[in-house]
């Protein structure tokens, strides 16, 4: 798979996405990146850290978040796009479930749009990530915790996510998966999708685990957000063992050397 100007191999490495929230309210790190200057060295940090692609939010999706306008999400993200593409050569996704935020992000030079609603809520969103044949992340997503069969219903709507994205043109070599840790989940619903990481590895597309900081975390070690390093990294820990082509978080530099020390145990270095 090559995104910008990066080749990953998906077959042999666990690559990193680091979280670059340019919002003031975000769960963990609102209001610490959101003017463009506080973000390009975030970005620039990031990027010495390891990391190979930003991850650029616009819009809380913390529980309780405050949503805010298509035009206020543009204002936020696109500078800090244009800025980032100026200074840095690395692949950008921006984390948004609108599509017109996808396309003027798309339009700016962004290479990858992750959707927590995996093209399920916003009906245009899988149009435009075709139109300009992008990169897509499909995350799994509902509006209630009322499994018949978990694992199973998580696949069964994540293949609809896929079928969406498909059926408007989106190329199947462009399609990542999320189980969605922290999304629509209750406390063990989350730790399960951990432990089953692998079967939607098995639908055949990579898969991103995402956990960064996340409740099921804070509830297991019983620590606020800022300190939840240690939690998020025994995640990365597992997502290399079973397989996960990507991670996305905050703190770089630590998840970056537990997938090193992981893949050298397993013997995949």
């Amino acid at each position: 798979m090559r995104i910008g100007n990066v080749d990953f191999d998906l077959e042999k490495n666990t690559y990193v996405m680091g979280i670059l929230n340019v919002t003031p309210d975000s769960f963990s790190d609102g209001g610490r990146f959101n003017s463009v200057d506080a973000a390009l060295k975030h970005c620039d940090e990031m990027i010495r850290e390891g990391a190979h692609i930003i991850d650029i939010g616009g819009e809380s999706t913390r529980p309780g978040f405050t949503p805010v306008s298509g035009d206020e999400e543009i204002t936020r993200v696109i500078p800090v796009i244009e800025a980032i593409k100026k200074e840095f050569d690395i692949p950008l996704s921006v984390d948004t479930t609108k599509s017109v935020v996808a396309e003027e992000a798309l339009k700016a030079g962004c290479e990858m749009i992750n959707d927590i609603n995996g093209c399920r809520g916003d009906k245009r969103m899988a149009d435009v990530i075709a139109k300009y044949d992008a990169f897509c992340v499909l995350m799994h997503n509902r509006d209630n915790t009322d499994y018949t069969d978990l694992i199973q219903d998580i696949v069964k709507e994540l293949e609809i996510s896929v079928e969406t994205a498909i059926k408007a043109g989106v190329s199947k070599e462009k399609i990542i998966l999320d189980p969605g840790v922290g999304f629509g989940k209750t406390y063990e619903q989350n730790l399960e999708v951990i432990r089953q990481l692998r079967t939607f590895k098995e639908l055949g597309y990579p898969v991103l685990l995402g956990t960064s900081r996340k409740s099921v975390i804070g509830l297991t070690l019983d620590l606020p957000a800022e300190d939840r390093v240690e939690g998020t990294i025994a995640t990365t820990v597992m997502a290399v063992m079973m397989g996960a082509a990507f991670i996305r978080v905050h703190d770089v530099k630590q998840n970056v050397r537990a997938i090193q020390m992981t893949r050298k145990i397993l013997g995949q270095e």
